[in-house]
Formats: structure tokens, C-alpha cells, sequence
């Protein structure tokens, strides 16, 4: 096969040596624009799993590789004169032109046709070519040239950052954080050979803006981040190889390139995008090159195994490796996204900064950090656990942050594990009865800090459906009593109340009969901001509310807030998310009002603030009043984020204690992007940019992502919704696996705590020793690191 790489940088020339050492036969040839063994830049970084994969696919180029490293294990954080450490990381450095200059060498070897100096327009040159490979980086000609097919979606990040070098050597992977009169400015160093290190300095545009880099000479701005940085460099300077680029062009914005698809057929040959033709990470998880020579690695393989057969093979290695660089992209959007908003994070205590540093990504969790240094994670949690007010005994386990103890007003919960509010539906008349003693009580003994009512509906027109439960009079204040006596008698959880009305989604059926369908008899008008139809073409319309409505509607929830008193509940929720009458007010996508309750956010919040405040002034003042809104609509010109930010210190100022974050259910058009813990980035930047407690829920299904949200101050608590549905015990099966004994279990089920142990221990050292993996290689490969 005859097989062109345009492009060599390292996808083309290592994709080039291992078709060639895979079939001698192969008439390879690499064009390469620049002169030979040139290249700009300084090092790069790989992980030790990288270099596992290097060398599987051929041990003779890894050798070489390895034998150029400079490792290091430790990531060292510094902020505000304090220093952080924490080891295990298994990192290597080295320099991209001692990398580029093994791999042409490894070529030569082979017999691969190096061709460098020649700028290829297109591949056209090449009309003979069985295999053309666009490997020509981030700004190839050849994926603009098929754009219509490879639809590239290049989004422009924030910062703006230079990419330097120095001799002065960095032990570990060094982050400094200095603050100047205009921003934060942060540095990422690591050594990678020698007797140098690359250093980048990075910064929001809008601090290199005023900073007034973008109007110095080059000169001028090394000048400045050597100032800026002169405790880390010990009187080192710091270096440009960029000699071709003048002014502030050689500070740059990350361009994050996704295609859609990565083959072309032109009809004479396939062209295929390879390394950052096809896709970029940010240089802050270092995964560039790596995804570079995974691809090179991944294609090669799949040639080899398809016989013959190239466009199987293709089509094997796009369903491959687009799935594994949309893992990598998604990290590095979490990770970018961090470090474009440092000053979120800055005002943390820098233990709990660092912290929250390391796990960035969401790829290392918790326990995973632990493996990496147990001793760093331990040191950490007695940090977290002292800021509780709990000194740990040198015979005792150390806390797990999600078994620290939380406080709001006069409330302490005992850990921050929330069962959320669950829908059942299972009311008559609105009144709870022993299907909600049983469900709410079983989770109460089940080890969870808090239960959360299912949204009690505060009329009966308020309802969502007849199922729904109530509490607009003194016997549904009984029976919810029955079931606040019933936790505190039985366990040490606390229990809320979460209120609500349903507005334009009332009156339609229990799930189970038709989700979100009207109901077939015995419908009640429904209310909302203005008048609208959930379900086009399906729901009831709602009318728009009147002042007299409002009137009305803010008095029931009034009543409700008393009876909740009465009842004995800890905490009160306000629900105005989903789409509820309140969040009919908040979006605007369903408030078209032209009065002084609709327009800009300001007004559309006018009226859920008036009930709020309303609420408060009759809840006792030592008990906590929550907040649930939709901190994402989902929806084009829907809320956002942005949007959330100044909803929840819009609350925070009428007197609320915390934001329970969740999204979407506004709309039916709504496109959410779902994974693993998604709208927990509602709670982190909520809780660190508005300043209040919040809430994380969603998609978070086990201790670890507990502990790693708490630990790195996302959320202050964590509600946990469908597995509590599977298991009531959740809190407590996860304390077992964890391995903390220290959690109080219910007097009569103590036997079987002590047999679960035992089973969970017995079942990890089985599954280790089937894998044959490291614990460190198990839990890299859980989270897909």
C-alpha cells in the first residue's frame, strides 16, 4: 500500500513507522513543511499509561522515548505564599524536538521516505497514494479544504497564554498562582530534560488586556511574567524559541477543534485526519500528543487487523478513537473551563484549592487520588474534618468528607448525604399516610443526613397530579407529623418539607397511566406567568396569573410554611425549578409578561422573591430555608448559568441558606448534555462565585463522587435520588465499601453490618487478584484514566 502523511509532526511520523515496521512492503512517505529535525515549542508530557500503550505498539521507539524522559510523580500547587504537594501522579516530560528527532531517526531506520521544506497545498499532489493521512495540525489545509465533510467545530477558548521555557529545573509539575492589580495570572512548569522547563503563563483575555500585554513588544512580556513569577524561577529567565512571531503574537488562544466525521473519500483515495487535524485537548490535562500517537497506534491496528479491507478499517478506527477522544475532549473542557475561571476558585482555603486543582477534570476521583498518595488524602481529610469541628484519634479511621457533619442555622446534619425529593404519587386528597412513613423512614435509618419530602403541594389546584401529596390543612399536618416523629424517634436524620405548586404542569395523570398527560376527567384550571401549553398540541392551557392570583397563591404557601412548622420538620424547600409555577415566573421561555413581573430577570423573579420572603418571615428563624431552581433551561434563549448565578444571590439577599441546583424540565424542546454528576458544575459555580451553600444532584451514584465534590467544595451537600429508590441503606452500603466502620447503623441491624464488611472486602480481593491489576490500574481504569 502507498501511503502519504502530509504533516510531520508526531501522528504522521509515528503512524508512518509503525505501518512500515507492521509491512516492510508499504511505500510510505512523511511531507513535512519545516526543515529536518526542526520544530517549535519546548516539552511535552505523557502519562504512565501512555507510556504503556508506546510500548505495546513498538518497544524499540518506546525505549528511546523512555530513555529521554525526565519523570516526576508530584504535583506541587502554589497560592498566596502557601505550598501543596501531593505524589503518585507518574508523569514524564520531554522535549518535543528530542520527541520529533527519535521518531524521524525510528523512520529512517524503517525506511520510511522522510520529505521536508515542501508545503503541501493539497493532496492532490499525490494522485497515486492508496492512503492519504492529514496529520498537517491544528490549522491543516486539508480539513478546511473538507470542511463540508468533516464538519470541524473550532471553539475559541478564553485565556490567552504564552508558552516559554527556562533552566530553572522543576522538581514536580509545578502551578503558581500569582494575583496582579488586573487578575489572576497562573503558570504551569514541569522540567523535560536536563536542563530545562517549559513554562506557560496563562490568563483571562481580559486581564491580558489590562495588564496591557496586548500592546507590548514580545521582550516586554517575558519581562513581565519574569517579574510576576520571580520567586519560582530563583533569578532563572525565562525563553522564547517562538523567533518567527513579534508583539502579543505569540500569546495565543486555545482553539478546542472537534470533527464530526474523520474520512474523506475524493474519489481517488481516502484523506484521513490525524492528531490536531481532527481534534484538540488543552494543554492543561497534556493529552495532545498523546491523542497523536493513540490515534497513529489505533489506525495502524485496525489496518492490520481488517485484511485488506481499508475502508472497514476506517471505519473501525473513526467508531474507535472518536468515542475515546470525546472521554479525553470532555476532561479537558472540565479542565480548561477550572482554569479560565481561576477567581472562582481562588478565595478557597488553599488545601481545598489545591484539591479541587488536582481533580479538575472529574477523570481522578477521590479514591483514586488516595492510591496515588494515601498519605496526601488522609492529611487532607483531617483538614476537611477539623474545619467540622472533629479531631480524629490516632486509633481511628479518617473521615471520609461526605461523613463530616454540615450546619446551617441552628440544623446540623450529620453527614452530607441527601435523599432527594422523590415523586411516588401515592396520595389521596393530598394526605401522606403509611406508604410515606414506610418510604421516607426506610431511607431515614438507611444512614443519609437528610430526607427530603416528595414536593407537597401547597392547594389542592397546585397539585401535578391526584396522587400528589399535600399540606393545606391541619390533617395533612398530622399525618406528615407522624412521619417527622417517625425520623426522629428512629434515627438521627433530619427531615424537610419541600413546597411547591405545579402551574401549567398540574392536573395530568401519575406517570405510570401517561407521563405529563392531561387528566381524562376532573381537570382543574391551571395557573402560571403567562398562558402556555406544555406539550404543544397536548397539555391544558394555563392562564396568565392575576395580582389577586398571586395574592392567593402566596398566602397558601404562608399556610403551608406554618403547618411544616407545626409538623416538626428541620428545613423547608421552596421549589422553583422544572417548570413549576414559580419557574414560569424565573425562565424566559415561559414568562412573556409585560408588567413589573416580566421583562429582565430582575422582574421575572419579582414575584418567587415575594413568596420567599413571605415564607421566612413565618418559618422559625433557627431552622434553614432552601431553594431549588433550574440553573440550565437547555433551551436557546432559555436560563443559563450566567442566569443562575444572580438567581441564587438574588435569594441569598432575601434571606435564603442554600441553593438546591438543579436543571432543565422547562421546556419539552430541551437538549441537555447528560453524564456523570453534569449539574453539579451548577453547584460549584454557584456556591463559589455567588458566595451560598448549595446542593449537587444528578447522576451521582457513589461515595467517591460524593467525597470528591464535598472535598473539592463544589457543593456542600449531595442529593441522591434513583439509588436510594434500589437501596434505602445507600449511605450506609457505601460507608461498607469505602471501609469506614465509624458510621452509626440502627441497633437491630448492627449483625449485618459487620457480615457486609466482611462480603465487600472478600469480593475487592477476589476481583484484584482475577484482574491482576494494581489497585492504582483498577481505579485508572474506572475512571477511564
Amino acid at each position: 500500500m502507498k501511503i502519504v502523511c502530509i504533516g510531520g509532526g508526531p501522528a504522521g511520523l509515528y503512524f508512518a513507522l509503525l505501518m512500515k515496521k507492521q509491512d516492510p512492503r508499504h511505500d510510505i512517505t512523511v511531507v513535512e513543511r519545516n526543515k529536518p529535525y526542526d520544530t517549535f515549542g519546548w516539552g511535552v508530557v505523557f502519562s504512565d499509561q501512555t507510556l504503556g500503550n508506546l510500548q505495546a505498539a513498538d518497544p524499540q521507539t518506546a525505549g528511546e522515548i523512555l530513555g529521554a524522559f525526565n519523570h516526576w510523580d508530584d504535583i506541587e500547587v502554589n497560592i498566596r505564599g502557601e505550598r501543596i504537594r501531593s505524589g503518585g501522579h507518574g508523569f514524564c516530560g520531554i522535549g518535543r524536538k528530542r520527541l520529533l528527532n527519535i521518531l524521524q531517526k525510528r523512520c529512517e531506520e524503517l525506511g520510511v521516505k522522510l520529505v521536508f521544506e515542501q508545503d503541501v497545498q493539497g493532496e492532490e499532489q499525490y494522485p497515486d497514494a492508496d492512503l492519504i493521512i492529514a496529520s498537517d495540525g491544528l490549522n491543516s489545509r486539508i480539513r478546511t479544504k473538507y470542511q463540508a465533510t468533516y464538519q470541524p467545530d473550532i471553539d475559541v477558548r478564553q485565556c490567552r497564554f504564552v508558552w516559554l521555557g527556562t533552566h530553572k529545573l522543576f522538581e514536580a509539575f509545578t502551578f503558581a498562582f500569582e494575583e496582579t492589580e488586573h487578575g489572576w495570572f497562573q503558570a504551569h512548569a514541569y522540567q523535560f530534560d536536563g536542563d530545562t522547563s517549559t513554562f506557560i503563563v496563562e490568563t483571562p483575555q481580559d486581564v491580558w488586556e489590562k495588564a496591557g500585554i496586548d500592546r507590548m513588544e514580545k521582550e516586554e512580556s517575558i519581562a513581565f511574567c519574569e517579574r510576576l513569577f520571580a520567586k519560582y524561577l530563583d533569578g532563572h529567565k525565562l525563553m522564547s524559541n517562538a523567533a518567527h512571531l513579534r508583539g502579543s503574537a505569540q500569546w495565543i488562544r486555545f482553539p478546542r477543534v472537534v470533527c464530526k466525521t474523520w474520512v474523506h473519500h475524493n474519489g481517488r483515495q481516502p484523506v484521513v485526519l490525524m492528531g490536531d487535524a481532527a481534534h484538540t485537548a488543552h494543554f492543561s490535562i497534556g493529552s495532545g500528543t498523546k491523542l497523536a500517537l493513540e490515534d497513529a497506534i489505533e489506525l495502524a491496528r485496525c489496518i492490520g487487523k481488517a485484511g485488506g479491507d481499508l475502508n472497514r478499517a476506517l471505519s473501525d478506527y473513526e467508531a474507535v478513537r472518536s468515542v475515546e477522544v470525546l472521554k479525553i475532549q470532555n476532561a479537558a473542557r472540565n479542565s480548561t473551563e477550572w482554569f479560565e475561571n481561576v477567581a472562582r476558585y481562588v478565595n478557597l482555603p488553599a488545601p481545598q484549592f489545591a484539591y479541587s486543582l488536582l481533580t479538575r477534570s472529574q477523570r481522578i476521583s477521590h479514591e483514586n487520588l488516595r492510591l496515588r498518595d494515601k498519605g496526601y488524602v488522609e492529611g487532607y481529610e483531617d483538614w476537611i474534618a477539623r474545619a467540622c469541628g472533629i479531631q480524629r484519634a490516632p486509633a481511628q479511621s479518617p473521615v471520609p468528607p461526605m461523613f463530616t457533619p454540615f450546619r446551617l442555622r441552628g440544623t446540623e446534619l450529620k453527614n452530607r448525604v441527601v435523599v432527594s425529593p422523590m415523586a411516588q404519587y401515592l396520595c389521596q386528597d393530598g394526605q401522606p399516610a403509611d406508604y410515606h412513613l414506610v418510604h421516607l423512614g426506610a431511607r431515614a435509618m438507611g444512614g443519609a443526613g437528610m430526607v427530603v419530602a416528595e414536593m407537597t403541594c401547597t392547594s389542592p389546584d397546585a397539585r401535578i397530579t391526584p396522587g400528589c401529596p399535600g399540606l393545606w390543612n391541619e390533617q395533612q399536618q398530622a399525618g406528615w407529623k407522624r412521619i417527622v416523629d417517625f425520623v426522629h424517634g428512629f434515627s438521627d436524620a433530619k427531615i424537610a418539607m419541600q413546597l411547591g405548586h405545579a402551574g401549567p404542569k398540574g392536573s395530568t395523570r401519575v406517570p405510570w397511566e401517561g407521563e405529563d398527560q392531561p387528566l381524562e376527567a376532573g381537570n382543574w384550571p391551571l395557573l402560571s406567568a403567562s398562558p402556555e401549553q406544555y406539550i404543544d398540541g397536548v397539555s391544558d392551557w394555563s392562564r396568565a396569573m392575576t395580582r389577586a392570583d398571586m395574592d392567593r397563591v402566596r398566602d397558601d404557601f404562608v399556610r403551608a410554611a406554618r403547618l411544616a412548622a407545626g409538623a416538626g420538620f428541620d428545613w423547608l424547600e421552596l421549589h422553583c425549578a422544572h417548570g413549576y409555577l414559580l419557574s414560569s415566573f424565573i425562565s424566559p421561555l415561559t414568562n412573556q409578561r409585560t408588567d413589573d413581573y416580566g421583562g429582565p430577570l430582575e422582574n421575572r423573579l419579582r414575584y418567587p422573591l415575594e413568596v420567599f420572603r413571605a415564607m421566612r418571615a413565618v418559618w422559625p428563624e433557627h431552622l434553614p430555608m432552601s431553594v431549588r431552581i433550574s440553573a440550565h433551561d437547555w433551551v436557546e434563549g432559555g436560563i443559563t448559568p450566567d442566569d443562575a448565578v444572580e438567581i441564587a444571590r438574588a435569594f441569598k439577599a432575601a434571606g435564603c441558606d442554600l441553593i438546591d441546583c438543579s436543571s432543565g424540565q422547562v421546556s419539552k424542546k430541551q437538549k441537555p448534555v447528560y453524564g456523570r454528576m453534569y449539574q453539579t458544575p451548577f453547584a460549584d459555580r454557584i456556591r463559589n462565585e455567588a458566595g451560598i451553600a448549595t446542593m449537587a444532584v444528578g447522576a451521582i451514584t457513589d461515595a467517591d463522587q460524593v467525597n470528591s465534590i464535598i472535598a473539592a467544595g463544589r457543593a456542600d451537600l449531595c442529593a441522591i435520588a434513583r439509588p436510594h429508590l434500589a437501596n434505602p441503606a445507600w449511605t450506609l452500603l457505601e460507608a461498607a465499601k469505602l471501609g469506614y466502620g465509624d458510621v452509626k447503623w440502627p441497633v437491630q441491624y448492627l449483625s449485618g453490618k459487620a457480615q457486609l464488611e466482611r462480603n465487600l472486602e472478600r469480593e475487592k480481593a477476589m476481583a484484584a487478584q482475577a484482574a491482576g491489576l494494581s489497585p492504582l490500574e483498577q481505579a485508572n481504569q474506572a475512571q477511564g484514566v
